[in-house]
């Protein structure tokens, strides 16, 4: 009797707890459904996330100029219309002056690449414009590179409105930021929301710097490089040092595309220039290094350059060629959130060098 009491009691007991393990269970299953659902919906839209972390940057980049007009009330909607009207001031100053001698360049260079493919056999000039034209003719063009379906109109519209809504996501996310991050802070535990908080404006104060770092940067060394090479002789040398400034921001690829195309140029004219414009671009680079960087980027996201490499390739093999963009700002992002939840890292008492604008307010 005894015995058979027992094992009733425990079928019992076995009941609630079967009932739990089963609900256990069914919300594990929901839980990791939704997670891989979320995941497969954030892959395909990719793009739209890739341009709200861009739009976000931006607005990191602008924040500190727009806070700085506040100080002299001036309303944040007309400090961020100003921060616009003098970008578009600077493209169309690039417009004006610029590109009428970019155009010419190209055309020049054009025209010596066809004039070329007569004389493939005439000196080491024909025989690498020749090369080179064969390879731009294996290239595909920008439209199977965007949508092979799509008519250059339809390309530019969705160029065009992949613009627009970044730069309407970056005005909204400045004024909406510091309501979505208290959003955020009341999911979780009060005694953690604070170093949430301070953990997203280190995040945004790293992403700030870091463009309006690489825009100067991108500024001093086409500067540069455009007068070396118009020094030395070298071909084309708007082009290439514009070309060779912005392929700085592709990390460790950028460089070494640019000197190699520095060199074919110069190539193309006799190997002494080939030569001058390989040591022009190896002094910008030594002075970069050791002058340059340290001032205006000064360690600003903190990354070693094999952590830039690993994420890097990691960005080139997952998302493609066009999120490379992304990838020290992404590695910075993670590296970040790595400090503070794994190794404990203050992030209210991290320093982040200013570049154009103070990275902390210093009033006290």
């Amino acid at each position: 009797m005894v015995g058979r009491g027992q094992s009733v009691a425990g079928a019992k007991g076995a009941g609630p707890r079967s009932e739990s393990t089963a609900h256990k269970a069914f919300v594990s299953t929901a839980v990791a459904i939704l997670v891989v659902v979320a995941a497969l919906a954030l892959w395909k839209l990719k793009v739209v996330v890739a341009l709200l972390f861009v739009a976000m940057t931006i607005a990191a980049a602008m924040r500190p100029g727009v806070e700085h007009l506040a100080r002299y009330r001036v309303p944040r909607v007309v400090s961020v219309l100003l921060h616009y009207l003098v970008l578009l001031g600077l493209v169309a100053l690039f417009l004006s002056f610029v590109v009428p001698h970019l155009v010419t360049e190209i055309q020049a260079a054009l025209n010596s690449a066809t004039s070329s493919k007569g004389h493939a056999g005439e000196g080491f000039k024909g025989k690498l414009l020749d090369a080179i034209g064969r390879r731009l003719n294996h290239l595909p063009s920008a439209g199977k590179l965007i949508h092979p379906a799509l008519s250059y109109g339809e390309q530019a519209v969705k160029v065009l409105v992949g613009i627009l809504f970044t730069f309407a996501a970056a005005a909204y996310w400045i004024f909406e930021r510091d309501a979505t991050v208290d959003l955020v802070a009341s999911l979780i535990a009060r005694p953690r929301r604070k170093k949430l908080r301070d953990t997203w404006e280190l995040i945004d104060l790293k992403l700030g710097a870091f463009v309006r770092g690489q825009i100067l940067l991108i500024t001093i060394v086409a500067t540069l490089v455009s007068t070396g090479f118009w020094a030395i002789g070298e071909p084309y040398w708007l082009l290439l040092g514009i070309a060779i400034a912005i392929l700085e921001i592709v990390p460790v690829v950028g460089p070494l595309i640019g000197i190699a195309l520095a060199i074919g140029a110069g190539l193309t004219v006799d190997w002494h220039t080939g030569v001058y414009a390989a040591a022009v671009l190896l002094g910008i680079r030594f002075a970069q290094d050791y002058v340059i960087n340290p001032r205006v980027m000064g360690g600003i996201v903190g990354l070693s350059p094999l952590v830039v490499l690993i994420s890097v390739s990691i960005t080139g093999i997952l998302l493609g060629g066009f999120y490379v963009l992304l990838s020290v700002p992404l590695a910075s992002l993670a590296v970040t959130i790595i400090d503070v939840t794994v190794r404990g890292v203050e992030p209210a008492e991290a320093e982040v060098p200013t570049v154009l604008f103070p990275a902390r307010d210093t009033e006290t």
